[in-house]
């Protein structure tokens, strides 16, 4: 399975010029915990995490109103394309490390946020339908057709 399949297609996008008062605004009232930074032809160039805003602002003692969100990005994040494997796209995201990661088309433009959440979430899936099938193998579940 490819990392486009399971990527949240909605990103919330940041300035690099705006204040990280605003970003975090938009943080708060979009209920996001990352916002991406993008070029002018739509590719990432940085992103900013409710930690970054923690680490980099609150406990740096730094001017929410004055700091910009520039300032405390991480620049030219690590990216996947959208036909990555989930597995390749885990492999980058350890290596990083990182718990999100934009998800890029050919041209490396902006068209989704993968998280570690979003492969979580799949592999649930996945070890909940094997053990339906289990049980629905069992001894037990078998006995009781008859």
């Amino acid at each position: 399975m490819t990392v486009g399949r399971i990527c949240v297609r909605t990103v919330d996008l940041a300035s690099s010029d705006e204040s990280v008062q605003v970003a975090a605004g938009r943080m708060h009232n979009r209920k996001v915990g990352t916002l991406v930074v993008l070029d002018k032809e739509e590719r990432p160039v940085g992103i900013v995490t409710d930690r970054d805003l923690t680490v980099r602002v609150l406990a740096a003692a730094r001017d929410p109103l004055t700091t910009t969100v520039g300032d405390v990005m991480t620049q030219s994040p690590r990216m996947v394309r959208e036909d990555t494997s989930i597995e390749d796209a885990l492999a980058v995201m350890r290596a990083a490390p990182c718990r999100r990661i934009p998800v890029v088309d050919g041209e490396g433009c902006l068209v989704g946020l993968l998280s570690l959440d979003d492969i979580l979430d799949l592999l649930r899936e996945e070890f909940d339908a094997i053990g339906r099938l289990v049980r629905g193998e069992s001894p037990d579940s078998l006995g009781e057709e008859e």
